[in-house]
């Protein structure tokens, strides 16, 4: 006859706590997500910041000129707080306004953009387009994003007012670069643009603006909305020595201690926001290089983690 004990521990005994510890954590876990989630898009999303940095692009002797770079508002006409925070970079007193494109979220946004923009206007400026000047933002699993990017062929028409964005701007001075070059003077000093239409669309055509830059020119800028590597290449293969881009968000969803996950284009993470050089190995022609996160979100996904709304303020100096 077999023996038997009765205070033998049963696989309920021996499995139960590691239940409830499994229970515990998964509801840490989500508290945890929900969490992140309710500061990504309740806070994070609406915590505007201005970056500063200084840039040694001009010629020996020259006095700096300040520089803001802004891009991608992704604006709605309901958007009060960001359309003032806007207004109030007036307070900085720019030499030159750089917008880097992707103004627009909604049909009738235009006339939050150019109210936003308002009190920068009448301060030189340059502009250029991106896929959300032209296209309304369309609903679409957010985790593509986190997706590896395949460009953005669109087969439908621009549907954003676009023309009545760019006449807005035109009409106050500020120099439409879609596929252009151009000439400022700003501070004393010889300005050149190139830019080029989205690249992310496929709208670029640098061959319309190629080439070197204005003789004379204390300073060569290229801009685009979209840092893809065939546009900065060129551009700095030209002897273009400032770039600047948007349209990468940042990364928009990072990883503390890690960073972006994504660029959004053929750019690497390294170089997703912030100064850096182009081409990145350096070298007596390499160009400097500055790619704003932006201010904005598509509506569809109105969420930012650990990478924060900005625009930024270039202090350009004499190289040494």
């Amino acid at each position: 006859m077999p023996i038997t004990y009765d205070d033998a521990p049963t696989p309920a005994l021996v499995w139960e706590p590691w239940l409830v510890v499994a229970k515990r954590m998964m509801i840490g876990l989500t508290g945890l997500a929900l969490g992140g989630l309710a500061y990504a898009a309740g806070y994070e999303v609406r915590s505007y910041r201005l970056r500063r940095f200084e840039v040694p692009v001009l010629p020996p002797g020259s006095r700096p000129i300040r520089v803001l770079h802004v891009s991608d508002l992704h604006m709605t006409p309901n958007q009060q707080s960001k359309i003032e925070w806007v207004r109030g970079l007036a307070a900085l007193e720019p030499d030159l306004v750089v917008n880097t494109g992707d103004n627009l979220a909604h049909s009738e946004a235009v006339s939050a953009v150019l109210y936003a923009f308002e009190p920068l206007l009448s301060r030189p400026g340059v502009f250029v387009f991106g896929s959300n000047d032209y296209y309304s933002p369309r609903p679409k699993n957010p985790a593509a994003y986190l997706l590896p990017t395949r460009g953005a062929a669109r087969v439908h028409q621009p549907d954003l007012p676009w023309r009545d964005l760019r006449d807005g701007l035109t009409d106050a001075g500020w120099l439409d670069l879609t596929n252009a070059r151009g000439d400022l003077t700003v501070a004393d000093h010889r300005l050149s643009f190139a830019g080029v239409d989205d690249p992310h669309l496929g709208r670029d055509r640098y061959n319309a603006v190629a080439g070197p830059p204005v003789a004379g020119t204390d300073l060569a800028i290229g801009v685009t909305h979209a840092p893809y590597l065939r546009v900065l290449d060129a551009m700095a293969a030209d002897g273009y020595r400032l770039l600047l881009a948007g349209h990468t968000h940042g990364g928009q969803l990072c990883v503390p201690g890690y960073g972006a996950l994504v660029t959004n284009c053929d750019l690497d993470t390294d170089r997703v926001k912030g100064v850096s050089r182009h081409p990145a190995d350096g070298g007596p022609d390499t160009a400097w290089m500055h790619v704003s996160a932006g201010l904005g979100t598509s509506p569809y996904t109105p969420v930012r983690f650990a990478c924060p709304p900005e625009a930024s303020l270039l202090k350009l100096v004499a190289r040494p």
